[in-house]
């Protein structure tokens, strides 16, 4: 069980760097239309292997990013409240 977790994170790492790929691939000396496709190919794949990751590393890691983001989400949503003064 130890060894699927261990391949979870090693996969939620390569989806990490695969979005990250993502940011230099206009930089490099393809054309814009190998650059939409190669983009393209990274932004499916970085989240293919983001799912993969979540089912193997399991229930509680997912609902911790849940979490994260939902705190994040009241957080934005309350600075945009007017005060009552």
């Amino acid at each position: 069980m130890k060894k699927v977790k261990i391949i979870g994170y090693i996969l939620l790492l390569l989806s990490c760097l695969l979005w990250g790929l993502i940011f230099i691939i206009p930089w490099l000396d393809f054309s814009k239309s190998q650059i939409v496709v190669i983009t393209t190919i990274l932004i499916i794949a970085g989240e293919i292997l983001f799912y993969i990751s979540i089912i193997l590393i399991g229930k509680s890691f997912f609902d911790k990013i849940k979490n994260r983001l939902k705190f994040w989400k009241k957080k934005a949503n309350n600075n945009n409240l007017p005060s009552h003064r």
